[in-house]
């Protein structure tokens, strides 16, 4: 492809055959592999008239598969370059991409676009489990408040309560890896966020907080315990400009603006998702060296073993 030619006219983009090929590469780079018997390139492709693209036939099980088997695409009925195009399209827009112009983008239906768009963001969960911290650098952890759960609209008043009514999400980013984490959380109770803290961050780790009382005795487990007072308008200790939270506050304002301008509304049951989605971003960002063509690659590599059907997206 040219460098002055625009990244959508790859072949991928519109041919279905390219686009299997594309995908194989990425997916197969030992060559085909037998989602049924775990073959590698014990394997012949069928040629026939009637038969569909991309399907080959196991020598040793005697069963037909394809690249698509047991990943988001599988018993798609949407071509596979379309998928790539949504792909391509979510991985580049900063803010996230609505299920209404995914669709009025690509000819489809709203459903079709909005659970598509689920099964990408179902592709983005990295599932990475290395605390964040362990070779001593700062971690900055808040806590957000999103949305309004309805079981708790009509109990709870929120010139009495403030944020008891709304989605709760706990943020971690670790300063030097550039990397962040987002979790949902049913409270903001040292015994519901202290576990999740003490599981993703490193002992040796600096703890970087406000001055929420929630992380006074946590901050007593690590290497050092940095806070800032934002009630009093303290948002960087003064004379030590390391103790902050404006990272991670960072973090939730591109979340935020995502959820309130581009998605306006998410049920509890799909907050995880769209919290891995801009995580992805996130941890995938030009400031990362990663660009919009390798990050949807990325994406692309993460679709085996996390086939979601309609059934189940709300789980």
């Amino acid at each position: 492809m040219s460098a002055k030619e625009s990244i959508l006219s790859a072949p991928y983009f519109h041919d279905e055959q390219a686009a299997y090929e594309f995908v194989e590469a990425r997916l197969w780079p030992n060559g085909p592999i037998c989602p049924k018997c775990g073959v590698i390139n014990g394997h012949y492709k069928l040629k026939g008239k009637s038969t569909r693209i991309g399907v080959y036939k196991c020598k040793a099980c005697r069963k037909p598969f394809r690249v698509t088997v047991n990943t988001v695409f599988e018993s798609s009925h949407i071509p596979l370059r379309v998928w790539l195009q949504a792909l391509f399209m979510i991985a580049s827009s900063k803010k996230g991409i609505s299920s209404n112009q995914l669709s009025r983008a690509l000819r489809i239906t709203v459903n079709s676009a909005w659970f598509m768009s689920h099964r990408i963001r179902e592709a983005m969960r990295e599932g990475n489990l290395a605390p964040f911290g362990v070779n001593g650098g700062a971690v900055e952890v808040d806590e957000t408040y999103i949305g309004t759960d309805p079981a708790f609209q009509k109990i709870y008043d929120m010139r009495r309560y403030g944020n008891r009514q709304k989605y709760k999400v706990l943020g971690l980013v670790d300063r030097e890896t550039k990397q962040a984490r987002s979790f949902v959380v049913d409270d903001m109770r040292a015994a519901t966020v202290h576990p999740i803290v003490r599981e993703n961050i490193a002992r040796e780790a600096r703890l970087m907080t406000d001055e929420s009382p929630l992380y006074k005795r946590l901050g007593r487990q690590f290497a050092q315990h940095g806070v800032v007072n934002h009630r009093r308008m303290e948002y960087v200790k003064a004379g030590n400009p390391d103790i902050h939270s404006n990272t991670v506050e960072g973090l939730f304002s591109v979340f935020k603006r995502g959820m309130h301008g581009t998605y306006q509304h998410c049920a509890h049951n799909h907050l995880h998702r769209y919290l891995a989605e801009f995580d992805f971003r996130y941890n995938n960002r030009t400031a990362n060296g990663v660009n919009d063509t390798e990050r949807a690659d990325k994406i692309l590599k993460g679709v085996y073993g996390k086939r979601l059907t309609y059934e189940t997206t709300t789980v």
